[in-house]
């Protein structure tokens, strides 16, 4: 027998086309979903102090980067409101009304891009002056099914506006069928629903909170009666199954990079497609890092978003969507 291995698993790196063949995961303009904040006004555009380099955009400065954004080949955007402390109220009415500014900037995505698959997240914590993701009781507590009828008037409030997805992010048990459920009794039958499954309480939400100002509503009160509890993994697949039985499209799994395991586990348990976000905390932590001068940028983006195609999933939430689009051009225009 000689003495070399006849296995050189080095091979396969031998070269840049030989690592491109083999390649297990690819990150492409369709994995990627870009959220963003849109405020009132006109000509308006502010940096967020703990994301830099994510801004709140008003709709027309919005309009006019997704048309940049989507010949470079954005595909999707969730929507997410900064609403003015005037529009917020104890029982979120604002959520579901027809002239807000999530329904306005749906109608007018739609208008200009009508291919861009528009999300929009189904919560009240930017519309309630607690805070919260939903009606409370007089000490505090969530209301599970209160909340469900305003979160039902909210996602109908959406597809009538135009949204190809409704992303209820509230974490209320049972909620996904009551959704359905209205979207079917009001003719939305191809409006899709993609649930926030496995929304974790995590920390890593706290610059989130400040770009669309509910942390200041929020206070020192807690979310741990809905969300879930980061020590547990097995309850995830309990909630991700119920979603599905319900009539969830897609799921979420929320942190993304934290919970890869999650993901990982989901992937190979469901068929339902699944969705990673790539939080507020995470971006600033990397940004950070990037900022300083301590990682290379396009290469850790890329590196931090592709451990989620290989640990399964199928889209990912990513404030840094439009620096990959652009990296991704370049790339093409150099083949």
């Amino acid at each position: 027998m000689p003495s070399f291995p006849l296995t050189r698993k080095r091979r396969n790196r031998y070269t840049h086309s030989i690592r491109n063949l083999v390649r297990e995961n690819n990150l492409t303009a369709n994995d990627l979903i870009w959220p963003v904040f849109v405020l009132e006004g006109n000509q308006r555009k502010e940096e967020i102090k703990s994301m830099p380099g994510v801004f709140r955009m008003s709709q027309d400065l919005l309009l006019k980067r997704l048309d940049e954004l989507h010949d470079l080949g954005l595909n999707a955007v969730a929507l997410f409101p900064v609403v003015t402390e005037d529009k917020k109220s104890i029982n979120a009415e604002e959520a579901f009304s027809e002239d807000g500014l999530v329904q306005r900037t749906i109608r007018a995505i739609k208008m200009l891009l009508p291919d861009v698959l528009v999300i929009s997240d189904v919560a009240l914590d930017p519309y309630t002056t607690h805070g919260q993701d939903g009606i409370i009781s007089k000490e505090g507590y969530v209301l599970n099914d209160e909340t469900i009828e305003v979160l039902t008037q909210q996602a109908v409030s959406h597809a009538q506006a135009g949204v190809d997805i409704v992303a209820p992010s509230d974490m209320m048990d049972g909620r996904i069928i009551q959704v359905r459920a209205a979207l079917e009794e009001h003719d939305f039958p191809n409006t899709g629903i993609l649930a926030y499954s496995a929304k974790y309480s995590s920390c890593f939400y706290g610059p989130f909170r400040d770009a669309v100002g509910s942390a200041g509503n929020l206070g020192k009160s807690s979310k741990e009666s809905y969300q879930m509890d980061p020590a547990n993994s097995k309850e995830a697949i309990d909630e991700m199954a119920m979603d599905i039985e319900e009539g969830a499209d897609m799921l979420m799994v929320k942190p993304g990079m934290p919970y890869l395991d999650i993901i990982a586990n989901a992937s190979q348990k469901f068929n339902t497609p699944i969705f990673a976000y790539q939080v507020s905390g995470e971006y600033a932590m990397l940004q950070s890092a990037i900022d300083n001068g301590y990682l290379d940028e396009e290469k850790a983006i890329m590196e931090s978003l592709l451990c989620f195609k290989r640990a399964g999933c199928d889209a990912i939430l990513t404030y840094y969507a439009d620096r990959v689009l652009t990296y991704l051009d370049s790339s093409d225009d150099e083949k």
